[in-house]
């Protein structure tokens, strides 16, 4: 992988976090260092630590990235549902599906990973994550709030994940959703797409 082609410095930190996220499937998250890193990505250490300070700069940037991914998929699964709880509940559903699909996501929440343990609710990654999640316009204090809880949940669902699905929907349609579904808006400004279920429509 040659750093002499790039001309700009976030075509660089995209190439860093893809050779991240295949040491993360390969050798789980929390063993990975910027050493590591840096070998896989085909750079020196200075130019990793340019475009990242520490770890935990890389492990909030990635997330960030994924997290923005996710939400673009989200928001185009639900377009089609019209009440807002519904499209809440299914908005969350989806989440943890296309995170459990991806290797490069799911090893975050492998028992003893970043996600699994005490770490996985850093307020800085909550943050990150937070950011990708809540609609652009109108955001309140409350809001934000509400956001944070709406990831912590997901979170939550994913390093303890339940044994029966629907009592994951239960969970979150019962206990979340209709707390959440007046102010959270992760499905704005996505074109509508016919045909399908929800769910069928993320994958």
């Amino acid at each position: 992988m040659s750093w002499l082609a790039d001309t700009r410095s976030s075509v660089a930190a995209e190439k860093i976090l893809d050779a991240a996220a295949e040491l993360f499937v390969r050798d789980g998250v929390a063993t990975v260092g910027m050493n590591e890193i840096a070998k896989a990505a085909g750079c020196s250490r200075a130019t990793l630590y340019r475009y990242f300070e520490n770890r935990e700069a890389l492990h909030i940037a990635y997330v960030h990235r994924e997290a923005g991914s996710i939400t673009g998929k989200v928001a185009t699964a639900v377009a089609g549902v019209d009440d807002p709880t519904e499209r809440l509940v299914e908005a969350m559903l989806i989440s943890l599906q296309l995170v459990r699909e991806n290797p490069a996501l799911s090893a975050w929440f492998r028992p003893g990973e970043y996600f699994g343990g005490s770490l996985g609710l850093h307020s800085e990654v909550i943050n990150a994550m937070v950011s990708a999640f809540v609609a652009a316009d109108g955001v309140t204090t409350e809001t934000h709030l509400k956001a944070k809880w709406y990831v912590r949940v997901i979170i939550s669902l994913l390093a303890h994940p339940e044994d029966n699905p629907e009592d994951e929907r239960t969970l979150i349609t019962e206990f979340v959703a209709p707390l959440l579904a007046s102010d959270v808006n992760p499905t704005s400004a996505a074109p509508a797409r016919s045909g399908g279920s929800a769910t069928q429509r993320a994958r």
